[in-house]
């Protein structure tokens, strides 16, 4: 029965992160049929991701106390109501604000689903189940763009973004009839969850978690760019490998449940260095085809692990505050995704896209450096 509990939540993660990235390839659609500039079209995108980073460290934070089930329902009841709003806006402001209502309480769902999946099986096997529901993520990042980009070709707009409501539906009366109730045994205040804020080691761990995300999705933000300029990939071999990349992803969340379950310090502190190693082969080997191609599917494994890493750092750092832990976790990678990105961009105005890693590099320098320094403090 438990792992139907993990199954349906990787469903609702599933759903919430596709609601989140599946509009990204109908962005310009958007901009045709509001009238609206690709640039204005785009804050559907960068407002919501602005909304999670600010929500992360607080929503899941005040909602610890309240029964789970109850909140994930509200929130899956939310996000199923304001992408039915979506899909019959009647202008663009009302789409922006159906869209960006509910970014405030993703963290919330995301972070409970991480909590419940690893508090479920015994303390050996959270990082299994975390993994698991962790593949939700990736399938939303990967799936949902060309899906939903599928249908509004197809069919129409309106019919992309009602695909968002009816997998939100999906996994709502999922949870109604098949998760039981999951009432908070051991209620923290907000003090003692606060608290956890307190210690080196959990800021450690956010820094360390900020660089590694940073160190990959700055360099990652640019990839598609990447291999049309550098590599002189087609746009139907770069849509392909991206999707490669995603599907890998996948790939690399199963493998880091099984790792770190093992030999977690050792694969968390190899996992930087893995990235750097990538990135030089990639300076290298960036500009011919084949090479290229092996390296961006190897590197969508590499991510996979990585996501998984970011998670386990920050619940490791601050076990007895989970909820609040995720919720720094979401924040974390959030603002390292905002922060690898400008110095990446960066990089590409100064020297060019061809030496995009070096930002990446920079990023997971200072990784290893906090990686280190919390390590110490581990096995003292």
């Amino acid at each position: 029965m438990k792992k139907l509990h993990i199954l349906i939540l990787t469903v609702g993660v599933f759903s919430i992160i596709n609601a989140e990235m599946g509009v990204v390839g109908i962005l310009p659609m958007v901009s045709e049929q509001y009238g609206v500039s690709i640039s204005t079209a785009g804050l559907l995108v960068s407002l919501f991701a602005l909304g999670v980073a600010v929500a992360g460290p607080t929503m899941p934070l005040i909602l610890s106390k309240y029964n789970r089930k109850s909140v994930m329902l509200v929130v899956l009841g939310m996000f199923t109501l304001c992408n039915l709003v979506s899909a019959f806006a009647p202008n663009f402001p009302v789409l922006l604000v159906a869209r960006v209502l509910p970014a405030f309480f993703q963290p919330v769902y995301v972070s409970l689903a991480l909590s419940v999946a690893s508090s479920s099986v015994a303390p050996e096997e959270a990082p299994k189940a975390v993994s698991r529901v962790m593949v939700g993520v990736s399938a939303g990042m990967v799936l949902g763009v060309p899906v939903v980009g599928t249908i509004a070709d197809v069919v129409s707009l309106q019919a992309g973004m009602l695909f968002f409501a009816v997998v939100n539906a999906l996994a709502l009366l999922a949870t109604v009839f098949l998760i039981p109730s999951l009432p908070v045994t051991k209620r923290l205040s907000y003090g003692a969850q606060l608290k956890v804020l307190g210690r080196s080691g959990t800021w450690l761990a956010i820094f360390g978690v900020i660089c590694l995300n940073g160190g990959l999705f700055g360099v990652y933000s640019y990839l598609s760019d990447f291999l049309s300029r550098v590599t002189g990939f087609s746009p139907r071999w770069v849509s392909g490998l991206l999707l490669g990349y995603g599907l890998m992803n996948i790939v690399g969340n199963t493998l880091a449940g099984q790792l770190l379950s093992k030999k977690a310090l050792r694969f968390v502190l190899s996992c930087p260095v893995l990235l750097i190693g990538m990135y030089i082969l990639l300076l290298l080997l960036g500009r011919f085809g084949w090479p290229a191609a092996a390296l961006i599917l190897v590197w969508g494994i590499l991510a996979g692990c990585i996501g998984n890493v970011n998670q386990y750092w920050i619940a490791s750092a601050a076990p007895e505050a989970p909820d609040f832990a995720n919720g720094l976790f979401l924040a974390s990678t959030n603002l390292g995704t905002t922060i690898g990105t400008s110095l990446c961009g960066m990089v590409i105005s100064s020297l060019g896209m061809e030496w995009i890693e070096i930002g990446g590099f920079a990023m997971l320098a200072g990784c290893l450096v906090f990686l280190l320094l919390r390590a110490r403090q581990i096995t003292r």
